[in-house]
């Protein structure tokens, strides 16, 4: 296959990762992208990205993933960051209770400067640390719904629910993106319809809304 060929997509979604530096989400990004995990992997002040694609309902989406790598120890990350962003995935450790604490921040300041209508999803990382869980399942499903978020527990060193965690929010984001817009009277502006409550853990979801036309 060319190059060329390689590069063709039917849609390009810019997604970032956010959450306290330690939770995983270099490994995350890497373990999308490249199927690689680090487990020496040391922060770093900047901010990286990687690309991979993804099939979905017979389109192909090309994600960029933005990485904070390790901004996060050091300042508010900028605006700039979340600019044009339309999916993040708000990261957390299940094993350190104070990365979980810090999650209703991460999202005060995500809605803050990303796009009102981005797509998030509360990720609990490091699911094969079970046996040190602090974060139970339960209490984070509560919160994503109470937020509004989809929500999935994760493991970038197994490779569990990785794939699942970006390839739904992916999929969400084009069914957002392909409904036809409406008009919300509470802000007299057009937003995109419908709207989508899912369990991953129990594995059902229930959709409002027409399904995604991409």
């Amino acid at each position: 296959m060319s190059k060329q060929a390689q590069e063709e997509y039917d849609y390009l979604y810019k997604i970032v990762l956010i959450g306290d530096s330690g939770v995983g989400k270099s490994n995350l990004l890497s373990r999308f992208t490249r199927n690689e995990f680090n487990i020496e992997t040391k922060s770093t002040i900047g901010v990286e990205f990687a690309t991979r694609s993804i099939v979905a309902e017979g389109k192909t989406i090309k994600a960029q993933i933005w990485d904070t790598a390790g901004q996060e120890r050091y300042r508010a990350i900028t605006s700039a960051y979340y600019r044009g962003a339309v999916g993040a995935l708000l990261v957390y450790d299940i094993a350190k209770q104070a990365t979980y604490k810090s999650v209703e921040r991460w999202l005060t300041e995500l809605r803050e400067n990303a796009d009102r209508n981005i797509e998030i999803m509360l990720v609990g990382n490091k699911s094969d640390l079970r046996h040190l869980r602090e974060v139970s399942t339960d209490e984070a499903k509560e919160f994503a719904e109470k937020h509004k978020l989809l929500f999935i527990e994760t493991s970038a060193l197994d490779a569990s629910n990785v794939d699942s965690a970006f390839q739904t929010i992916l999929t969400q984001i084009c069914h957002l993106m392909s409904r036809p817009p409406t008009v919300d009277p509470t802000r007299d502006e057009v937003v995109p319809g419908g709207g989508v409550v899912v369990d991953f853990n129990n594995k059902e979801t229930k959709t409002q809304g027409s399904g995604c036309a991409c």
